[in-house]
């Protein structure tokens, strides 16, 4: 076991739970005892589970309170335990990691893997019962897999359901796939019986749904187009309006994806968020979505290269990414909430990447790592991170507006983008009687 002492993160760094406000952190709450009904309590659990890749993977946990953090490998065996505040974990394990915290170390935990071959970073998933991916299907020369771990001690089982270009693929393949209790199943896309079956295969742009029917899962999707590949990362709930930032400047292609899994079309509004200002591109102002399909808008005109973060408004619940091919390489974002008042934390800061902020509403005001960004309303701009350190910690000062992060990371020609999502670090107790 390695020694976690001798990696402390610095205590100018703040990290956050590895969740979503969609559901990205298991909590569990103090008996009323400990704290009264209707306060904001600290988060006392928190689980992650790293899928496994090709190639060599690095995982960081960067707690700072004290409490139990393990980490453990696919089948138990236990890679690492400490009790110590600040202690940061760092392995290279090209399996599956899950990542485990107890106590007050739960609200201050951060992991994430990123494959150096092919460079493609994830943030680790924790377990969920509905989860959507947006990215490229087989007919675009992707080849798409479906991590899916089970942390729990029982069978899970999930349905794999998927919307296309021309509507839902109905089909009995993905039906009640099970996963075993403490082990990960990876899914292919187009396998017979599991991944939706030959159906699949005419499809170009894909959003898959994960749900669980028994139990919980992580899930995580990795696609890989050409020479390029990377993760796709965790859609939030579709939603009528919706910021997709981090849409990197630079040649190359990029390419908006909308969702609409309902059974009514849906009227989206686009406006994308430049550092010049936000204005709707010129006729992709309103795009009409047919119900329980995937359309797909083609931003390079309207971006000229240009940094931006795409701001939709539906008349119906919609979910939204986009994909980037430079080079050789592909890189996939998705929409993300607003970082709350304890921001965001990006775990791996072993390459140079920047930073992508976007304020769709008033000017935003953050800090990273004791040095503040100022974002005018309605604009995105983009910040220089050096390599090295623990992390990256981005976090709202008071009076600061809505702000939306992702981090992009480029290195030997290779690129990949990661959200960045808001920290869970506490949860709400209500009321007794509360509804």
């Amino acid at each position: 076991m390695m020694d976690l002492r001798s990696r402390l993160a610095p205590a100018l760094l703040v990290p956050v739970a590895v969740a979503a406000l969609y559901g990205a952190a298991q909590l569990s709450r103090p008996a009323a005892r400990q704290a009264p009904a209707g306060t904001r309590v600290p988060i006392t659990f928190a689980l992650a589970a790293c899928p496994g890749g090709d190639g060599t993977t690095t995982v960081r946990a960067l707690p700072q309170r004290p409490g139990r953090l393990a980490v453990t490998a696919a089948g138990g065996a236990t890679l690492a335990a400490t009790n110590a505040p600040g202690a940061a974990w760092t392995g290279d394990r090209a399996g599956p990691v899950v990542v485990r915290a107890d106590g007050d170390l739960a609200a201050g935990l951060a992991a994430e893997r990123t494959t150096d071959r092919g460079l493609a970073a994830v943030r680790c998933a924790a377990p969920g019962t509905d989860l959507w991916f947006l990215g490229p299907g087989p007919a675009a020369g992707a080849r798409l897999e479906l991590h899916l771990a089970n942390a729990d001690d029982r069978t899970a089982a999930v349905d794999i359901t998927a919307l296309s270009g021309e509507g839902p693929l109905d089909t009995p393949d993905g039906r009640g796939v099970p996963v075993a209790p403490h082990a990960t199943r990876v899914v292919r896309l187009g396998a017979p019986g599991e991944g939706l079956g030959d159906i699949v295969a005419g499809a170009r742009d894909l959003a898959l749904r994960v749900h669980a029917t028994v139990g919980r899962v992580a899930a995580s999707a990795h696609a890989r187009a050409g020479r390029g590949a990377d993760w796709l990362p965790l859609a939030p709930e579709p939603a009528r309006a919706l910021i997709v930032p981090g849409v990197p400047g630079g040649p190359g292609a990029r390419r908006l994806a909308v969702a609409v899994p309902g059974d009514a079309d849906a009227r989206v509004r686009i406006q994308v968020l430049t550092g010049q200002g936000a204005f709707a591109p010129q006729g992709q102002e309103v795009l009409d979505a047919p119900a329980r399909t995937v359309t797909t808008v083609d931003l390079d005109r309207a971006l000229a290269g240009r940094p931006a973060a795409v701001r939709l408004t539906a008349d119906r619940p919609v979910a939204a990414g986009f994909s980037v091919a430079s080079g050789g390489d592909v890189a996939y974002g998705t929409a993300t909430p607003p970082l709350g008042a304890d921001g965001a934390f990006a775990a791996d800061a072993r390459l140079p990447s920047w930073l992508s902020l976007t304020a769709p509403e008033g000017p935003a005001h953050v800090q990273v790592a004791g040095t503040r960004i100022d974002v005018p309303a309605g604009r995105t701009v983009e910040r220089p991170l050096a390599a090295g350190g623990t992390g990256m910690t981005v976090v709202p000062l008071a009076g600061s507006g809505p702000v939306h992060a992702a981090r992009t990371t480029v290195a030997d020609g290779r690129i990949t983008v990661l959200p960045l999502v808001p920290a869970a670090r506490t949860t709400w107790l209500p009321p007794v009687g509360a509804r």
